[in-house]
């Protein structure tokens, strides 16, 4: 008894490229639970800047998920202390101990690196 198995390379393709199909649809979903593990894990607003979706890459279809707030680089990789100086006002205004402040400079403690994205990354697996 002979069997043969012919494979046409269109179809497996399409079933596992295409939108419609179960490949896309599964890690569509993974990327958007991930992506809503990360706007939890965010501090302040920053999970408002946070937005996933799937495109085809080099090696096939990826999850992506993006943060595009003007600080995320901060937050993730943290800062070493540093001086703050006003760029076109004369000084800086802030709240301290419930009262307004102004300063010519301020003396930045630095602050500890939070990678919130790697982190939902692992707690959504």
């Amino acid at each position: 008894m002979t069997v043969e198995v012919r494979l046409d390379q269109g179809a497996i393709r399409r079933l596992l490229r295409s939108r419609s199909g179960p490949a896309y649809r599964k890690l569509d979903r993974r990327t958007e639970r991930v992506a809503n593990i990360a706007r939890g894990e965010a501090p302040g607003s920053m999970g408002d800047y946070i937005s996933s979706h799937v495109e085809e890459g080099p090696r096939g279809l990826q999850g992506v998920i993006v943060c595009d707030h003007p600080a995320v680089r901060f937050v993730l990789d943290g800062t070493k202390p540093h001086i703050i100086v006003p760029r076109r006002a004369k000084a800086l205004r802030f709240e301290a101990g419930g009262s307004v402040v102004f300063a010519k400079r301020v003396r930045h403690p630095g602050t500890k690196a939070n990678n919130f994205l790697a982190r939902a990354l692992r707690l959504g697996r």
